[in-house]
């Protein structure tokens, strides 16, 4: 299937190379789709390589790639693939995320590994991975990590996803610092409730409840965060660093 032609102010990706980790569904697989369409080349890469094929069909340009960011082998071998084959990346979205809702005191040593691991620790591995040769380019670059607004003010259920995501701000924060001089810009955008499969497992009460207390009264959709990432990808965006951008219909108006 051909993706739509690029359109509107943050066009302009033709040429470009990104990668978007989670992308075999959801936030993830809106935000492959919308590069694609705007022209870019994307590495759609997930754990679930299936889920990643899929994607991979919804629009040309998109070629799907086995990532687990569990797995600090799997990162190490990712980069040094698609760098190998494009070069430098332009564009690196950090979109993949796990959680799982239940009282902090029921989570196990595993559960608060892997959440870590998948949430904070790989982003963190992976940026470091493909920054090399992004700095070496010379050329200026840009990271958009989907953090999540339970890391801005906390989540009942959600402790160590919290912290992991609150994690990925700092990191966010602190690596625009030190890009700045490559001219590399890094922002993030944390999605509040929004309409995909992990959203979707979790029980009908808590859904109804999240959805009750949002002031636009509806979820997101993942082509509502793929906007926001998108626009901090792009060109327009080329004087903005350091940013965390929430999208969560007004449920979380944090500073």
């Amino acid at each position: 299937m051909t993706g739509a032609a690029a359109s509107g102010p943050e066009g302009g990706f033709a040429g470009k190379n990104a990668v978007v980790t989670g992308a075999a569904s959801g936030i993830g697989r809106a935000i492959a789709v919308e590069l694609a369409g705007r022209g870019a080349t994307v590495v759609a890469a997930d754990r679930n390589l299936d889920g990643a094929r899929e994607t991979a069909t919804r629009a040309d340009g998109i070629v799907a790639e086995h990532l687990d960011l569990a797995d600090p082998a799997s990162i190490t071998g990712f980069a040094a693939e698609v760098t190998g084959r494009t070069g430098a990346m332009d564009v690196l979205v950090n979109a993949a995320g796990w959680d799982r809702i239940e009282p902090f005191m029921n989570n196990t040593d595993e559960f608060i590994s892997d959440i870590v691991a998948i949430n904070y620790l790989g982003p963190v591995r992976l940026s470091k991975a493909l920054l090399a040769p992004m700095i070496e380019g010379g050329n200026g670059a840009t990271i958009v990590n989907v953090a999540s607004d339970a890391g801005r003010v906390g989540s009942t259920g959600e402790t160590v996803y919290a912290g992991a995501k609150g994690g990925i701000i700092a990191f966010t924060k602190s690596l625009a610092r030190e890009m700045a001089r490559y001219k590399i810009t890094v922002n993030c955008v944390c999605p509040g409730p929004t309409d995909t499969p992990l959203f979707n497992n979790q029980p009908d009460g808590m859904k109804a409840a999240l959805i009750k207390a949002i002031p636009l009264r509806r979820l997101a959709t993942p082509e509502e965060i793929s906007g926001a990432v998108t626009f901090l990808a792009s060109d327009r965006a080329r004087f903005i660093t350091g940013q965390v951008l929430s999208v969560s219909g007004g449920l979380t108006m944090a500073d």
